[in-house]
């Protein structure tokens, strides 16, 4: 059946709220994992933030969980979960608004100049790279919107005392609301490839069927599998802008050295500067910290996401 951009926006809105906020406390664990330890400098005391940098590298997801548990209490896990689930369910909404209307003005353009005579390769799917093509566009559609509630998010996830609304005039302050977009360049391909794949294979098992619509189990597994194939693809980036999000801390801690800490604290930072400075102290396994969870969280999240998605619009 056509997808119409309404049931698009509606499905896609819920399904990401809802699969948000069952997930958030993975989403919290994450981004504390990747922060590398901007959530000790909450305290204002350096070695503390450097013991649990080391212990993050020490330890294991579940065990960094209950570490996590025992010092911050189950609050933690918790913080902020309405603003993950606005995030995402706006998130959603408008990439799948800007992904449908794309969508449907290449279908609409492809029939016009296709003559009258090849109705086949008018009504035949549309190519894998054009399918990413116009993923990433929706993908930056949504940002200027959105970029400014990650932010927010990320800062609630790796702060200790400030509260929401402390926090977001902090950032409204300091004019950090887009900190970490240059990573973008990169992340658009990243639900771009995940949707890419959802619907390529979605298109060939439903291309022999009376039904045109995948089963539950069968969305979950597929979105599963492109969320994965996804987020190993471009995961570097995904930890480049946690980090620059979360930087302002260590700038602002590094003031109190000395003129060079000002100077640093000043500068905008690139994102190929985080992953070379990430790369020369952490090397390859620095890139991919918090993959684990990020995984976990992500894998779930799509399938979730796409298996209310499909069941809802179909």
């Amino acid at each position: 059946h056509e997808d119409t951009i309404l049931s698009e926006v509606l499905s896609a809105s819920i399904g990401g709220a809802v699969s948000a906020s069952i997930l958030y406390p993975l989403e919290v664990l994450k981004t504390r994992i990747q922060a590398d330890g901007d959530d000790g400098d909450g305290d204002g005391d350096e070695g503390t933030a450097k013991e649990e940098g080391s212990s993050k590298k020490s330890v294991g997801m579940v065990e960094y969980a209950r570490r996590l548990y025992e010092k911050e209490g189950l609050q933690v896990y918790v913080n902020g979960i309405e603003t993950s689930a606005f995030q995402s369910s706006m998130e959603k909404a408008f990439y799948f608004f800007a992904y449908t209307a794309l969508k449907n003005v290449h279908a609409t353009l492809r029939h016009l100049l296709t003559s009258s005579n090849s109705s086949n390769a008018s009504s035949s799917p549309m190519s894998a790279s054009t399918n990413l093509l116009l993923g990433c566009l929706a993908e930056w559609a949504h940002l200027p919107v959105t970029m400014p509630i990650d932010c927010l998010t990320t800062a609630i996830q790796t702060s200790q005392k400030q509260n929401a609304f402390k926090l977001m005039l902090s950032i409204l302050k300091e004019g950090n609301m887009y900190k970490g977009i240059q990573a973008y360049y990169v992340l658009c391909f990243k639900p771009a490839l995940q949707y890419t794949v959802f619907e390529q294979v979605k298109a060939f098992l439903l291309k022999s069927r009376k039904h045109k619509v995948l089963s539950a189990a069968e969305s979950f597994a597929l979105g599963m599998v492109a969320r994965t194939i996804a987020t190993v693809a471009v995961f570097p980036f995904v930890r480049a802008k946690v980090v620059m999000q979360t930087q302002k801390k260590k700038a602002s801690s590094s003031t109190t050295d000395g003129d060079n800490g000002d100077n640093d604290g000043n500068k905008p930072v690139s994102v190929m500067t985080v992953l070379r400075d990430v790369y020369k102290s952490k090397g390859i396994p620095g890139l991919y910290q918090g993959l684990g969870p990020e995984l976990t969280r992500g894998v779930f999240s799509a399938a979730l996401m796409l298996m209310i998605k499909e069941q809802l619009n179909g």
